[in-house]
């Protein structure tokens, strides 16, 4: 063993207490450290021929890298839908770091029997049919892809064509139709070889975005071909939801695949105030549902459902004889894009474990109570302009300013970002240039939305005449 191997190993207890010392020192510090900070490149270095020791590293690390972190799971990070660690979660996440299981196998470890009891946490917390099989993914992005090859094989098949073995080519192109699709949706049609500019897109109801379902239906009627419903149970602008019910109905009536994407909606049914907005959630042949957003757990983590394992066997099964008979060891690596597979389901478990479904449902309320505080501060405001109804934890608005354009609304955020105190990020809404802040973070108050909005009101105060092109 090399000299620096051998001596680290006696220096682990060392190791792991400096390390400890250095997550404590930015942990402590999520009151006040910058939420989000523009950082230039650097220069690359060249690979040490001779290492010195993890200690060496760690504080090289400490050094010229912690100080420049983006506090992201802190709790004024507004960007995106991005939730943080609860303090169970990171205790999970530091073991599955340390125990460093490859979650593929039935029996050679108890990782993935560990994630079977979290999907098992899941569905119960989801309120799914014992039906759904479920496996952990990466993301929301792998979690839409794996729902859309499922569909995919799925409309094969109604062609009598097993695509998993033959291939998609001289068939007719897998349609998807959806009304408000994430981006994500997109970039899996174009990893699965189904092609962005293929999306049939549907009306939305007015003022919404969610679907119109007698647009729905009138497509279908007309299209008469079995396709791919994606939708949407929380979309990202504004946490409007698809009518689920009304869409699971139409499948008796027509042939379609229905795919549900609530990365972070579908933790409606924690609460009895939004859970009306998960009804017919069981009518989805495929399920997204994102853990490192609203339930608080480290990137990356999220789950992926399907009632029809069967198909899903056909599109991943993994055919190396060492890898043993999918029916007899129902490994996870004939069931997910991965065969390596690191053990995401631990933070999961440890963060349900630990606060349970009423900790979690206090999380989603706080943070819904919040955007709803916010909102209000938006209405009541001279500066600013609420675009959309406050559904959930998504507050999507804009500046009240004529003129104002995307690049202005980037200018004005970056202003926001580099005073240090709260972050957010732009997008667009129905072509009006905007912004949204999505409050996912386990420790979000009310006076954190305080402060927020008095950055919001003051950076404008100082941005204002500078956003408009002359």
């Amino acid at each position: 063993m090399h000299p620096l191997l051998e001596n680290d190993k006696q220096d682990l207890r060392q190791i792991l207490s400096n390390t400890v010392t250095l997550a404590e020192e930015y942990l402590a510090q999520q009151e006040s450290l910058p939420p989000g900070r523009f950082i230039k490149d650097i220069p690359l270095e060249d690979i040490p021929e001779r290492g010195e020791s993890a200690l060496h590293a760690l504080e090289y690390f400490k050094q010229h890298y912690a100080p420049y972190i983006t506090n992201s799971a802190g709790p004024r990070y507004f960007g995106f839908v991005t939730g943080g660690s609860t303090p169970a979660a990171v205790a999970g996440d530091w073991l599955v770091s340390a125990y460093d299981q490859n979650a593929c196998g039935s029996n050679d470890s108890i990782a993935p029997q560990v994630e079977r009891q979290t999907i098992h946490f899941f569905k119960q917390l989801f309120g799914l049919d014992d039906i759904y099989f479920g496996s952990f993914v990466t993301g929301a992005t792998v979690s839409n892809q794996v729902g859309l090859a499922l569909g995919r094989q799925w409309v094969g098949e109604q062609y009598g064509k097993d695509f998993s073995a033959e291939g998609s080519y001289n068939v007719l192109p897998v349609k998807v139709v959806s009304a408000t699709p994430h981006s994500s949706i997109l970039k899996s049609m174009a990893i699965l070889g189904m092609g962005r500019n293929t999306l049939v897109k549907i009306d939305t109801l007015p003022d919404r975005e969610a679907i119109d379902i007698v647009a729905l239906e009138k497509y279908l009627q007309t299209v008469n071909e079995p396709v791919i419903v994606v939708a949407n149970a929380g979309t990202v602008n504004t946490v409007d939801f698809d009518d689920l019910e009304a869409i699971g109905k139409l499948k008796a009536k027509y042939p379609f695949w229905l795919h549900i994407d609530a990365a972070f909606g579908g933790f409606a049914v924690l609460s009895k105030k939004y859970t009306h907005l998960v009804q017919g959630i069981n009518h989805g042949d495929s399920i997204t549902i994102d853990a490192h957003k609203w339930l608080n757990v480290p990137y990356d983590a999220a789950m992926q459902f399907t009632r029809h394992k069967r198909i899903q066997l056909k599109v991943f099964q993994n055919s190396a004889a060492y890898l043993g008979d999918p029916e007899q060891s129902p490994d996870y690596f004939h069931y997910t894009p991965e065969n390596s597979r690191r053990w995401r389901a631990l933070p999961s478990w440890f963060t349900l474990k630990a606060y349970g479904r009423e900790g979690h449902r206090e999380i989603v309320e706080r943070n819904c109570d919040t955007a709803y505080s916010l909102g209000e501060k938006i209405k009541q405001s001279s500066e600013f302009r609420l675009l959309a109804p406050v559904r959930m934890n998504v507050v999507c608005f804009t500046l009240n300013q004529e003129g104002v354009t995307f690049d202005g609304i980037r200018a004005y955020l970056s202003a926001i970002r580099d005073d240090g105190r709260a972050f957010f990020t732009p997008t667009l809404y129905k072509g009006v240039p905007a912004i949204r802040a999505a409050i996912s973070n386990w420790q979000t108050t009310e006076a954190d939305i305080q402060l927020a909005f008095d950055v919001l009101t003051e950076v404008y105060q100082t941005q204002k005449h500078t956003l408009i092109p002359a």
